[in-house]
């Protein structure tokens, strides 16, 4: 079923991915993934906008918590500290 959702869908371009990104960085800890569809400035499909949500996860931008908030967790700074530390090895 999920594999047909994506055929079905469309992909979206990197201003929409960019778009969606902003929203949850800047509404961090308050909206669940339904409510964030609901509140874009900019319509999409549900099945792009899992997409984007999908990308947004495994490149470790975004998590959802057990009640289904979506936090947005990148941190940039923080990862080039870890990256200068000889302990941890980041490939």
């Amino acid at each position: 079923m999920e594999q047909q959702m994506l055929r079905s869908a469309r992909y979206p371009n990197l201003q929409t991915v960019f778009m969606v990104e902003k929203f949850i960085k800047d509404n961090s800890m308050f909206y669940t993934r339904r409510e964030i569809f609901n509140e874009l400035p900019k319509k999409m499909l549900w099945g792009t906008f899992r997409i984007i949500m999908d990308y947004l996860e495994e490149t470790l931008k975004i998590m959802t918590d057990e009640d289904g908030v979506v936090s947005y967790i990148w941190n940039p700074e923080l990862l080039e500290k870890i990256k200068g530390m000889s302990e941890i090895k980041v490939v």
